[in-house]
């Protein structure tokens, strides 16, 4: 162990922000993740360790951050045993520490519980007549889970020394911050939540040891962060309910669980974007590449995008639902307008994604054989990573389609606006987390309702340019707010 502070600050997540490929000649090639976790943690972490966040609200970190994530294919494996590699595109971003961890624990851990169990409860996705099954298969992916943790506690505090603060993040390793207390007890931990939390009648369909110990796990931190007060209320609730902690919402320190003990502070700490940097990372050549052509698919044409993994929560087989019934209720679209699709894949070991994926592409190809003429593809859907496409189809968009059944970050829903040369209307979902920091200036729908949607395609389309430059504005404003820095620098905060 280090007797001396190595990294003043330690991230933890599951997915990192670069993953590697192996190309024909044996050479490593490392890309930038996806996903709005990865994009919020590199935007803050990177700005930080040049010092560049201090003038925006936020923490410098003296370059010596580190990044700790699991390794996720051969490639990040044969990475991972060169042990800290350089991540990203410029020299300000921070450095990671990829974890080998065995394939087969990673995958019971990874797929079977984190995005298999863990993530349909707090996303509410359960078909309940039929999963989940909680047998002695799931007894020992739960083992793996917890060995899983157990491998980033002990790498975190092989880091850290005397003073270090640990930022875990999300359900992937909630076990995590009761496991580096017990290795560290003086350590300083706090947890975030990128994803909603699930409320305690749903919640307790969890074993209850498992319920318990996904609880205790979390209030090993020092301080628990949620995106949005809703998901912050529900993981209270669960602490009262399923643990018979004490619950506060009064005094200095503002909400509080107190259990075995130890009080931890809870608080909201809304997402924004750095608009700065996104809009830096926009100009480049691959970006504007991407939009050239965008502008010649579309034409004339109002588009409408969507940029999303495909995952079950994002909603994207209803999306599509909408669009269709825009142009069969509303004809005068026909031609006029075009859907821009553009897709992560996400979770494909999973047979549930897996089927998902497949009707999202049966949805696309249904609406395209019902209206497309020669000149016009109504539906363009693209299923690949491709960061510099999505920021340039943010660019060209009029219109924004964010539709989550129920989900936590959606910061492509601040993002589009931000990039959007001639401004862009954004239709949101209620139920997404961004809702509760920008949903004044978005067109609010309920996500399960095709025909209220489509509606509010229509009102988003018709919007006057002016209207949707103020509103893309405001929402700028809003998210630069909660830019990353100030996240972050929330966070290490709630530390002190």
């Amino acid at each position: 162990m280090s007797s001396h502070l190595r990294h003043p600050v330690l991230v933890a997540s599951n997915r990192g922000p670069v993953s590697f490929s192996i190309g024909d000649d044996g050479a490593l090639t490392a890309r930038r993740g996806g996903g709005g976790m990865v994009s919020g943690l590199s935007s803050a972490l990177a700005a930080s360790a040049t010092g560049g966040y201090e003038a925006r609200g936020g923490y410098s970190t003296g370059g010596t951050a580190l990044w700790v994530c699991a390794a996720m294919s051969d490639a990040d494996r044969a990475a991972a045993r060169h042990g800290v590699v350089a991540a990203g595109e410029s020299p300000g971003d921070v450095p990671v520490l990829m974890l080998d961890i065995r394939p087969a624990t990673f995958e019971a851990a990874y797929n079977s519980i984190a995005n298999s169990v863990l993530w349909f409860v707090h996303h509410m996705l359960f078909d309940t007549p039929n999963q989940p099954h909680f047998g002695r298969e799931f007894r020992a992916d739960w083992a793996a889970y917890t060995e899983y943790n157990a491998a980033f506690a002990a790498a975190l505090v092989e880091q850290a020394g005397p003073g270090s603060k640990i930022l875990i993040q999300d359900y992937h390793l909630a076990l995590a911050p009761r496991q580096v207390r017990d290795l560290r007890p003086e350590a300083r931990v706090a947890h975030f939540s990128h994803t909603p939390w699930a409320p305690p009648a749903y919640f307790r369909m969890l074993p209850d040891d498992v319920a318990t110990a996904l609880l205790d796990g979390m209030l090993g931190a020092d301080h628990l962060g949620f995106l949005a007060g809703r998901w912050a209320d529900a993981f209270l609730a669960c602490c009262a309910e399923v643990l018979g902690a004490e619950v506060s919402d009064s005094g200095a320190s503002g909400r509080t669980v107190t259990y075995r003990g130890r009080t931890t502070t809870v608080a909201v700490h809304p997402l924004g974007v750095d608009a700065e940097s996104l809009r830096e990372r926009a100009r480049r050549d691959d970006v504007q590449a991407h939009k050239a052509m965008l502008r010649a698919q579309g034409g004339e044409r109002q588009l409408i995008v969507r940029v999303d993994r495909t995952e079950l929560s994002k909603n994207i087989v209803r999306g599509l639902a909408a669009f269709r019934e825009l142009l069969e209720s509303r004809p005068q679209w026909r031609g006029k307008v075009s859907h821009l699709a553009f897709a992560y894949p996400s979770r494909s070991a999973i047979p549930e994604y897996q089927a998902y994926t497949e009707r999202v592409r049966q949805a696309a190809r249904e609406i395209n054989e019902q209206f497309a003429t020669p000149d016009w593809t109504p539906v363009v859907l693209e299923v690949k990573d491709d960061y510099a496409r999505s920021l340039a189809a943010c660019a060209v968009a009029d219109v924004l389609l964010i539709n989550p059944i129920r989900d936590g970050m959606n910061l492509v829903a601040e993002e589009g606006p931000i990039l959007s040369e001639r401004g862009c209307a954004l239709v949101l979902s209620r139920e997404a987390g961004a809702a509760s920091l920008i949903g004044q200036e978005a067109l609010l729908v309920n996500p399960y309702d095709v025909c209220a949607t489509a509606a509010a395609l229509h009102e988003a389309l018709c919007l006057p340019g002016a209207e949707r430059r103020r509103r893309s504005a405001a929402i700028t404003a809003a998210a630069s707010g909660a830019a990353p820095a100030r996240w972050l620098a929330a966070q290490l905060a709630g530390l002190d």
